[in-house]
């Protein structure tokens, strides 16, 4: 049954603004691959990852990308919408494919010009996301792509159900902006350990611990932050049915 206060951010609202919010919430599949905004795109709905997981990406001239961030259930994708500035210079494509809730613009605006606990949240959760994107760039310059791979892997993980990842080597080596050989290098020695267990196009994770071993600071400032500026976000009985959601 799908519900919006899968997500975090949804569920941590006072009665009275989650219903303001209800009518306007439209559930929309996300599937694999799906581009929610291109940069420089004008931004007409935020969005309210549940089960998927949206990769926000930077892209150059020549084509090439890589990931800054990632948004689960934990946050919102549309960030320029509340920030004023309405456009991107990042591209936002599902990752992980499930189910979400958009928002058209102008109730997000709306919303936020209260002055309210969705303004409070969504600015801590932009902190929150800064944190990500900052971390993520040092990251990806200074740590191996073994290091970098189990950040992903984890990020990944605490934000799904499962240990099974739909996931091909190659969108992988997409996200962290490295080569393909790196990948397969790399979980091929996580494999070698028995941290992972890879076939074509799936990476299912059989020892957790151990990618947090093998993992970089990185992940772990990225978690506790993200706890730490959303310790109070609470969930609102995921199981039962809102009335009123399109």
């Amino acid at each position: 049954m799908h519900n919006p206060s899968q997500n975090h951010l949804l569920a941590a609202l006072p009665g009275a603004e989650f219903e303001r919010l209800v009518p306007h919430l439209e559930l929309v599949p996300m599937l694999l691959g799906d581009v929610l905004y291109e940069p420089g795109g004008q931004l007409q709905h935020a969005y309210f990852p549940t089960t998927s997981i949206v990769s926000l990406h930077y892209v150059m001239a020549t084509g090439a990308s890589a990931e800054s961030a990632g948004v689960g259930n934990e946050g919102v994708v549309g960030m320029a919408l509340f920030m004023g500035g309405n456009t991107t210079p990042s591209s936002a494509v599902v990752q992980t494919g499930g189910h979400g809730y958009r928002l058209p613009a102008s109730e997000l605006k709306r919303e936020f010009s209260r002055g309210g606990a969705m303004q409070s949240l969504l600015l801590r959760y932009t902190q929150a996301l800064i944190t990500q994107m900052s971390q993520t760039a040092a990251c990806n310059r200074h740590h191996s792509v073994e290091q970098q791979l189990c950040r992903w892997l984890l990020l990944t993980l605490d934000r799904v159900s499962t240990r099974e990842l739909v996931i091909t080597q190659e969108q992988v080596a997409g996200m962290l902006g490295v080569r393909r050989e790196g990948i397969t290098e790399a979980a091929g020695r996580l494999q070698n350990d028995g941290h992972i267990r890879y076939r074509r196009g799936h990476i299912t994770v059989l020892q957790r611990q151990g990618l947090e071993t093998r993992a970089c600071e990185c992940y772990a400032t990225v978690k506790k932050e993200i706890a730490r500026l959303l310790s109070d976000v609470r969930h609102r009985g995921a199981g039962a049915p809102v009335v009123g959601v399109r």
